[in-house]
């Protein structure tokens, strides 16, 4: 199970440093559009359209990678003061729980992706991007990601409740 973990680690890694690139892309698509704009009063509605596109993708997908690299938010008010055998216990439920409710969300938006695609959706702007649904793809494609990062740290994590020597060679938590 450790190794179906790791390589699932590798996989979330892969893909959120592919993701992180798209924030670039955006960045010189929002500076070209601006440009072209106020210099050559020149604007398209399928570039103004790609830039939310590139956001909503960057962070679908950073979702899971944010995890992966333990950046994840916690309410650290009562969290800090726990022991570090009850923060795994805390993260444990909680890795859990992410991995029914990302689980839950992307089966529940794959109809909204087919109605998208039976549809042929595209843009109402004129001008604007076709094809909506390949961007609707990426919610189920970004959850289950998520879910699978979840899932692995799951294993992780019950793998160091069970034994304490590995919780201590593996993803500490915060204070451990």
């Amino acid at each position: 199970m450790i190794g179906f973990a790791d390589g699932a680690d590798r996989l979330v890694r892969v893909v959120g440093e592919a993701a992180a690139w798209t924030g670039l892309v955006m960045v010189l698509l929002i500076g070209f559009n601006v440009l072209a704009r106020y210099l050559f009063s020149y604007g398209s509605v399928a570039l103004q359209e790609a830039e939310w596109h590139l956001l909503a993708v960057g962070a679908l997908f950073g979702m899971s990678y944010g995890l992966n690299q333990g950046e994840e938010v916690r309410v650290d008010v009562l969290y800090g003061g726990y022991s570090p055998r009850t923060k795994r216990v805390v993260d444990t439920i909680a890795s859990l729980l992410l991995f029914l409710t990302s689980v839950a969300v992307a089966t529940l938006s794959i109809g909204f992706v087919l109605q998208s695609y039976s549809l042929g959706e595209g843009s109402a702007d004129p001008g604007g991007l076709p094809l909506r649904w390949v961007l609707k793809a990426s919610i189920p494609a970004a959850f289950l990601l998520l879910a699978l990062q979840a899932l692995s740290n799951l294993i992780v994590l019950g793998a160091g409740l069970l034994n304490p020597d590995f919780a201590n060679s593996r993803r500490p938590t915060s204070e451990s």
